[in-house]
């Protein structure tokens, strides 16, 4: 039978030390449950006490299958763990499942600490028979252990014994500073067995600032070890920490992982895996790593023609696995590099099944090419592409015809006596024989204006009758910009990203010299796939 991994998620504790993420109390609830919904073993929480906003979680966090844990550190010499402030804000938080960070190089112990390496094992132990004695599971986190090891392994050892001598379930060896590579992680992991410390009591916690943290803690768990930390999309202090947007998908579908181990994680649930890493990074406001393994936009995309090819006859080719199986989708990008092989499969995704022979083909791809030299980007922008291909074909239904439209940018005085900005837009639409008028600002609830785009989209989104319903749920998630051809005849191209209520995410292009023009261009098209996608009726 296989043996059991745990997955234990420090996403809302160590992740929210990456530079940038404060997660509020709400986003702390649903990503935990979102987490719990995957299929985590044990969610950390946070440090109760350390802020307000660690605090606010426990007291109102979720109902868990996980483990919710509370993060703190062991007692303070000169104290008892009874007495210890810091030590009682961790135990009051009221979960079942505690972890204690410690000191496991004697340089950290004795410089930073300012104590001897005897007093450092006496907290250890305190600390952690005075969880056990209230009846918590206990994890005790070794830091800096691996260089502690390299440094003095008959302390560094002495600690682990100690923390598990007092009764700690887990003895995290952590990689605090993410210089120790996978074969050392894989030979102390496995010297730490052999000094007598359980591998089904060990933990692994790897940073990335060798980009090495998953294979480390692949190595870690080959070598013995039980438990793997890490959290969603690597997110972590420096250079993030262990990936498990890359770990589960990894122990559940390689070999000779998900022939010897089985984790928490489903086949069944791991669809949802793309769209709970998506699902963060908007929460962080922040855009989706295209090549992040697994559940980047990119990670199936097959640009160049003969890959395209192979593709087609087996996607086994250039696949290493089906992308569906973490809810990702193959993408066969149009660029002029592009064949008919690309064109073709593409075409077929968006729902577009072509003859080889088609009058039509030849014109898209010369079309592609012409558009890119005049500074289009259909590699990027697959949305995009499927609206002018679409076109091509005539397979693009007719929805609604913009007349006219106009942006205005207005600087003048608030009612404060200080000078702002204001951007509106009009938009003027027909529908059938019916023509609209939209008209909108920019501003936003703090008063403050988000220009001239911004108005644009809204006033084109505002009112557009019967399609209304079919595009209430469109967000635009990032909005880039570059100048493709300098000089006063420069051109722009941008780029928008949407996303809607499904989660889907698509990319439309627009080119110009005005960037108001470019920008309705591609706005125009996120709103006509929308549409295309959802079965919306011609006007």
């Amino acid at each position: 039978m296989p043996e059991r991994l745990y997955l234990y998620d420090t996403t809302l504790r160590d992740g929210q030390q990456t530079q940038g993420v404060q997660f509020s109390t709400p986003e702390k609830i649903r990503i935990a449950e979102a987490l719990d919904a995957l299929g985590l073993d044990y969610i950390e929480g946070g440090w109760p006490g350390a802020n307000p906003t660690d605090s606010a979680f426990f007291d109102a966090a979720p109902a868990t299958r996980a483990k919710l844990t509370a993060f703190g550190m062991t007692k303070r010499t000169g104290r008892s763990a009874g007495n210890d402030d810091v030590l009682a804000s961790v135990t009051n938080a009221g979960t079942g499942t505690v972890c204690l960070v410690g000191k496991t190089h004697e340089f950290h112990v004795v410089q930073a600490l300012g104590i001897t390496l005897q007093e450092n094992l006496e907290n250890i132990h305190a600390s952690i028979a005075h969880l056990v004695a209230l009846g918590r599971e206990a994890l005790f986190d070794a830091e800096h252990f691996f260089d502690g090891f390299k440094a003095n392994p008959d302390h560094a050892l002495a600690c682990l014994r100690t923390a598990h001598d007092a009764g700690a379930r887990w003895i995290v060896l952590c990689d605090t500073n993410g210089g120790t590579l996978p074969d050392q992680i894989s030979s102390i992991t496995g010297k730490v067995i052999a000094a007598g410390i359980p591998g089904d009591r060990l933990g692994i916690h790897t940073h990335n600032d060798t980009e090495t943290a998953v294979a480390g803690s692949l190595a870690a768990v080959m070598a013995g070890a039980r438990q793997i930390q890490g959290t969603l999309n690597g997110l972590g202090e420096r250079c993030g920490n262990a990936n498990l947007t890359t770990l589960i998908p990894t122990l559940l579908l390689k070999d000779p992982y998900n022939t010897i181990f089985e984790i928490g994680v489903s086949a069944q649930v791991l669809p949802g895996l793309t769209r709970v890493s998506r699902m963060l990074d908007d929460i962080l406001n922040r855009v989706p790593y295209r090549q992040a393994a697994y559940v980047g936009a990119s990670a199936f995309a097959h640009k160049a023609g003969l890959h395209a090819s192979a593709i087609v006859k087996n996607p086994s080719t250039y696949e290493h696995i089906d992308p569906a199986l973490v809810g990702n989708i193959r993408i066969i990008p149009m660029s002029n590099q592009a064949g008919q092989s690309n064109l073709r499969r593409r075409l077929a995704e968006a729902g577009l099944n072509v003859a080889k022979d088609h009058p039509a083909l030849p014109g898209i791809l010369n079309e592609i090419k012409a558009r890119e030299d005049a500074g289009y980007s259909y590699d990027i922008a697959q949305a995009g592409f499927e609206m002018l291909a679409r076109r091509a074909l005539g397979a693009l239904p007719q929805f609604f015809e913009v007349k006219r439209y106009k942006v205005t940018v207005e600087r003048r005085k608030n009612k404060d006596n200080r000078m702002v900005s204001l951007s509106e837009a009009v938009v003027v639409v027909k529908i059938g024989d019916l023509k609209m008028l939209s008209v909108s600002e920019s501003m936003d609830e703090a008063g403050s204006d988000r220009g001239p785009v911004n108005a644009l989209s809204r006033a084109l989104a505002k009112d557009l009758g019967p399609y209304q319903s079919y595009i209430d749920d469109i967000r635009l998630v990032d909005f880039k910009v570059r100048i493709t051809q300098g000089g006063t005849g420069a051109v722009t191209r941008v780029i928008i990203d949407s996303e809607d209520g499904q989660g889907r995410r698509w990319s439309t292009v627009g080119v110009s010299a005005n960037i108001v023009d470019a920008s309705f261009e591609a706005l125009l098209d996120a709103i006509k796939w929308k549409l295309v996608q959802d079965g919306a009726p011609a006007s």
